[in-house]
């Protein structure tokens, strides 16, 4: 069965970085484009960024555009999204996803904090 395991959240300071991890496993890793959401207390998941299955193409939200970095290891079935200069306003918890056969499937999801 599919499963996806986020790692690598925790408590930063305004301006500092993480990288976070998805391990993947349970598919066909390299043949599927993979995903970042995030969602913050109250509010809807919202896309951060995608990568297709060879990492040609990838798209940002507008909001973290030239401050996020996703990228993929299609050798270790590993996702990953380094985030740099992060803001407050990114404190959510970060989900990895892959939409396999009209099914999205999720991680249990890591928490990025970003406060002073």
């Amino acid at each position: 069965q599919v499963q996806l395991v986020e790692s690598g959240g925790g408590l930063v300071q305004p301006g500092e970085s993480l990288k976070l991890s998805c391990a993947a496993s349970g598919f066909t890793f390299s043949t599927y484009a993979m995903s970042w959401y995030r969602q913050a207390p109250g509010k809807e998941r919202e896309l951060v960024a995608n990568i297709t299955r060879t990492g040609r193409s990838i798209n940002y939200a507008d909001s973290v555009e030239g401050r996020f970095t996703i990228s993929r290891d299609n050798a270790e079935n590993t996702l990953y999204l380094q985030m740099n200069s992060l803001k407050p306003e990114d404190t959510a918890v970060y989900f990895c996803n892959v939409r396999k056969w009209a099914i999205d499937y999720w991680g249990q999801g890591t928490q990025v904090t970003v406060s002073s």
